[in-house]
């Protein structure tokens, strides 16, 4: 049958239907687990029931009227991620993608301020912030970015993880405004930073009169163990990005700001026609509420080093394992040459799982996975990488 849909995905062979927790159904009856969370999305799982209640009572009331008059479910929602954050205000969007292209504009306003006529951000290597022309720029992936030269100038990508490699950039690049990073590097490989990674690079800012932009798109909404992952460290950025997990599924973004980077966006330097609707936000409510009334943030870091502990013990003997990174539920299993062949393996055995990095299994199940879908979790897919091992 001819398709209609430009062929931007290689999708894999299989139509959800319906989903209950952590569970999904295909068009033929057949359940999966899923441990991918729509790429960190579903935090709260499928079929939410306040989930549901937001959006079903909200569509009965109004949907959208732009950002040309005020939203009351907007201002309470800003409200509340400014209390959980300690941020000071947000502009809201539609994707993670726009919530990076505002902090990448917030940050070109501050340089400006400060009569750099070319500001520059540093970013990572390996890092992934989008696929808008700027967040693509910003990306540290070379491979994604082949055929949309000419790119954004204005971004000096350094190794991820190397204090050293930042400050040498910024000796070189005195016009430096900012750096971007995200907390965990996702796309990279669930790469995770010396645990005083972020610490450093926010006293480095203070000493440099830098912003520190946390992209938080990913890590963020309690999937690190903490509402947003730059609270492990005890700092605050003063730029943080979000999306994904903030809607469960509802197309939402937000960029927070605080202090000197707080009201640098003014009437007519920014906007979205979406941005914050009240479907949106009152999705985004309810999944704030569920998140701290039922402490999922922390059982998430329980259950992700239960599956950490449990995939440990399986494959403690296996030659084909390097290594195993967490930090909540966020989890890569690294292999020590490409599986990607595991992803499709996995579907078969009704389990969805990720590769990325071409040899690391990335783990994003959603924080309401309970531990008889653990146990399942560790014993497919261990078996799946012992198979794979012995090929």
């Amino acid at each position: 049958m001819t398709s209609h849909i430009m062929p931007t995905y290689n999708r894999l062979p299989v139509t959800f239907t319906r989903g209950q927790g952590a569970w999904l159904w295909d068009q033929n009856g057949k359940r999966y687990l899923d441990a991918l969370s729509g790429i960190a999305v579903c935090n709260l799982g499928h079929a939410h029931p306040g989930i549901h209640e937001a959006i079903s009572s909200q569509s009965a009331q109004l949907l959208h009227t732009s950002n040309l008059y005020g939203i009351q479910a907007q201002q309470q929602l800003a409200d509340q991620l400014a209390d959980a954050s300690a941020m000071d205000n947000v502009f809201f969007c539609n994707s993670g993608a726009e919530a990076n292209e505002a902090a990448i504009k917030i940050a070109r306003l501050y340089g400006h301020g400060q009569n750099i006529e070319r500001p520059k951000i540093l970013v990572m290597e390996k890092s992934f912030h989008g696929r808008t022309l700027a967040t693509l720029s910003a990306t540290g992936n070379k491979k994604i970015q082949q055929g949309f030269a000419p790119l954004l100038e204005g971004f000096v990508h350094v190794p991820f993880n190397d204090i050293p490699a930042v400050e040498t950039a910024l000796q070189r690049h005195e016009d430096s405004v900012a750096i971007l990073v995200e907390p965990i590097q996702g796309e990279g490989g669930v790469n995770i930073p010396e645990r005083n990674y972020l610490k450093r690079l926010r006293n480095i800012c203070d000493q440099n009169n830098l912003l520190l932009m946390l992209d938080e798109v990913q890590t963020g909404m309690g999937r690190t163990g903490k509402m947003f992952a730059y609270q492990h460290n005890a700092i605050l950025p003063d730029v943080c990005t979000l999306a994904k997990a903030l809607g469960n599924g509802v197309p939402i973004g937000a960029c927070l700001a605080r202090g000197k980077a707080a009201n640098i966006l003014t009437p007519g330097t920014h906007g979205s026609t979406f941005g914050g609707n009240p479907l949106a936000c009152s999705a985004a409510l309810a999944v704030l509420e569920t998140l701290q009334s039922e402490q999922l943030p922390e059982q998430a870091m329980a259950k992700g080093q239960a599956i950490h502990h449990g995939l440990k013990r399986r494959l403690q003997e296996n030659s084909s394992l390097r290594n195993i990174r967490h930090m909540g539920l966020m989890l890569g299993i690294e292999l020590v040459r490409p599986c990607t062949d595991l992803v499709g393996k996995a579907l078969e055995n009704g389990l969805l799982i990720n590769v990325t990095a071409e040899n690391t299994i990335r783990l994003l199940p959603p924080l309401v996975i309970d531990q008889e879908q653990i146990e399942l979790l560790i014993e497919t897919l261990a078996t799946l990488i012992q198979e794979h091992s012995e090929q």
